[in-house]
């Protein structure tokens, strides 16, 4: 059915993983850094925090990897000629996509950290240092394991659009399951057999990782009542 090249589909499908995966990393740390920035006492951390997210929501992804990737490879050129290197540097696909990825999705888990935590009751973390608990004590057993629990429903949403996003990598040459799609439908001129085929690897993917999330849910939500 697939005219042989089912195993390139799955050899893409393997580095879409590993963009999805890599991208997710970067992303939470940006999420909590920014969440962490936006909710400190410091104006210039709150505003930069708020510049990040709006300027990154507002633009589409496609016009940022773009930006990313030739913008990105234009300055490392004009740095490098300016330290002296005569050569010319090219970005890797990999790292620009997953930088690109991760530093989009950072901003939408800054936002989903950050209503995570201020749902958690203030009066919880003042009994905390009223017990006598340091600051990261109080961050690592009331607020983190609580901001977990809040965050997952907006945390698998992300997840969920980050890897469908992925398939925008195609478009600056890495080698993905879009781009193997690509070249399988026009080698054979059966476009619809093979995109029809990236989208149930997609469906397959998204759905696997809803279930694995929805699971993890229940767990951290063992031994909560829900308000009806």
């Amino acid at each position: 059915m697939l005219h042989g090249y089912a195993a390139s589909l799955l050899e893409g499908t393997g580095l879409t993983l590993a963009v999805a995966a890599a991208s997710l990393a970067i992303a939470c740390v940006l999420g909590l850094a920014t969440a962490a920035a936006r909710l400190s006492g410091s104006r210039l951390a709150r505003a930069l925090g708020a510049a990040y997210t709006t300027v990154v929501r507002g633009v589409p992804d496609l016009v940022l990897m773009l930006l990313v990737f030739y913008g990105g490879q234009m300055a490392v050129n004009a740095l490098a000629a300016q330290l002296g290197y005569e050569g010319f540097l090219d970005i890797d696909p990999f790292v620009a996509g997953i930088a690109t990825i991760g530093f989009i999705f950072g901003a939408y888990l800054a936002e989903t950290f950050r209503g995570a935590i201020l749902a958690i009751p203030a009066g919880q973390r003042e009994a905390g240092l009223a017990f006598g608990m340091g600051r990261l004590q109080v961050l690592l057993r009331i607020t983190l394991p609580q901001m977990v629990r809040l965050a997952l429903p907006g945390f698998t949403n992300n997840w969920l659009v980050l890897v469908k996003s992925t398939a925008l990598v195609s478009i600056i040459g890495l080698n993905d399951m879009m781009q193997r799609a690509g070249q399988a439908a026009g080698a054979t001129r059966e476009p619809f057999t093979f995109y029809l085929a990236a989208a149930a690897i997609y469906l397959a993917i998204t759905t696997v990782s809803l279930l694995a999330l929805r699971a993890l849910e229940k767990r951290y939500s063992l031994g909560v009542r829900l308000a009806r």
